[in-house]
């Protein structure tokens, strides 16, 4: 948009100079052939009041000897010519005037050409007639070179031209500024916008920049981003804050329903016993994700230094007795080297549980998991793969969507919130997630950390 104003304030500036450099070029052009012309007939017309008498009595020796002289002194050819267009006396170089003899011959004056524009070369011809009592005796030319006018024309015009360059410069440095201050709350506008987006609430535009118009518009978009940003806070406070108190409740629920299996007799009151505690601690993790989730969505996180190897080893090794008693293959491929990573707090052990944890689900007995961490791209890389019955890339792009269950899994234990809290924490630590089908079958799931120095 910058290039596209000052390309516009340029553009009008140039047709501004031009519709007055222009004419005045031309003026300047009119002026110096008028002052060459004026000069020559004055020169022709003292010729041919010399040469009247002259040519009444046919002694012809005292204008040939001045016309002679006139040509020796200035270098300007001249011709006399009586009225039955015969060359009574040449000096100079031929010329072609025969047009410009008939005219005179007519009575009338005659320069040609009409004016001195500096890419013509054509000497300047001047004719007047010489009269008697009425009657035209014969004319005189003067044919003189215009080198020097046509020189004198380009040097005004190369002004000009020096004019309309330093103008041009100087409305391309106010365009600029102009156009900067114009455009720079615009600018403030994107980048604020650009900040939000990324995550930086407090993002803001500072106010009283630029035209009346754009500070108010300025002002709009604070007052919006305020509103907002209390707004999601209110939001996030909220379910923190609902999450964190309902599940004191819920734990002496749970107290009190596991106090009454002691006095259930029967095996459907023990079954029904049973259920109502799974139900506890399906509602219990819900809580528990909704917490973590409105936690991460706040921003506010202490990054530190861990060592993704030894953090991915840690979780390995915790998840290997339910692995083992489901009869699944837990295979962790990690280097010996430390793998250090800069990260959220707890953000690798809570992302490696979730994956986990939705590898074993999803794997069927006698199936396989595999976590592997290894350095790439700069940064460190930790995979779980498993051979369950996987995703579709379309439900790949979904899975990370809050509550999102895929249409097959509606009937496996979970609340949902386990891949968007992955998402969330691998964001704010300035890392990526990407969930893809597997190479054979089942579902890859890629988490990507910013190294650090050990």
């Amino acid at each position: 948009m910058r290039k596209r104003l000052v390309t516009t304030y340029v553009l009008l500036l140039s047709m501004v100079l031009l519709a007055l450099e222009v004419p005045l070029a031309v003026a300047l052009t009119n002026r110096e052939t008028q002052r060459v012309v004026a000069d020559r007939l004055a020169d022709a017309t003292r010729f041919a009041s010399l040469a009247a008498p002259a040519m009444r009595t046919g002694e012809l020796e005292a204008v040939t000897d001045e016309l002679r002289r006139y040509h020796g002194l200035y270098g300007i050819g001249t011709m006399l010519v009586d009225q039955d267009q015969n060359v009574l006396s040449v000096f100079g170089g031929p010329v072609d005037a025969g047009p410009a003899i008939r005219v005179a011959l007519a009575g009338r004056q005659v320069s040609t050409p009409g004016t001195l524009w500096p890419w013509q070369a054509q000497p300047l011809v001047v004719a007047v007639p010489i009269s008697d009592g009425g009657a035209v005796l014969g004319t005189v030319l003067t044919v003189s070179p215009t080198v020097r006018s046509r020189r004198a024309v380009t040097r005004q015009w190369l002004e000009l031209g020096l004019v309309i360059l330093i103008a041009l410069a100087a409305c391309v440095i106010a365009a600029v500024r102009l156009a900067n201050w114009a455009l720079r709350p615009v600018t403030r506008l994107d980048a604020a916008a650009h900040e939000i987006a990324a995550g930086a609430d407090g993002a803001r535009v500072q106010p009283g920049l630029g035209p009346p118009e754009l500070r108010r518009l300025s002002a709009s978009f604070n007052e919006m981003a305020d509103a907002v940003a209390e707004s999601l806070e209110r939001q996030r406070s909220f379910v923190a804050y609902a999450s964190h108190q309902l599940r004191n409740p819920l734990t002496v629920l749970r107290l009190r329903v596991e106090d009454l299996g002691t006095r259930l007799v029967g095996d459907g009151a023990v079954e029904d016993h049973a259920i109502a505690l799974e139900e506890i601690d399906r509602l219990a993790s819900v809580l528990d994700g909704l917490l973590a989730l409105a936690r991460a969505e706040r921003g506010q996180h202490r990054v530190e230094v861990v060592d993704a190897a030894a953090v991915t080893r840690n979780r390995s090794q915790a998840w290997s007795p339910l692995t083992e008693r489901r009869r699944i293959e837990l295979v962790t491929t990690v280097p010996d080297d430390p793998l250090p990573a800069r990260i959220v707090a707890t953000a690798l052990d809570q992302s490696l549980d979730a994956l986990i944890d939705n590898a074993i689900k999803f794997t069927p007995e006698g199936g396989t998991v595999e976590v592997t961490a290894r350095p790439r791209d700069g940064g460190v890389e930790v995979t779980v793969r498993d051979t369950g019955p996987g995703m579709t890339p379309e439900q790949c792009r979904e899975a990370t969507g809050r509550f999102w269950r895929a249409p097959d899994a509606q009937n496996v234990d979970g609340a949902g919130l386990g891949l968007p809290i992955v998402a969330v924490l691998v964001e704010a630590s300035g890392g990526r997630f990407e969930l893809a089908p597997g190479p054979a079958r089942g579902l890859s799931a890629l988490i990507w950390f910013p190294a650090a120095t050990a």
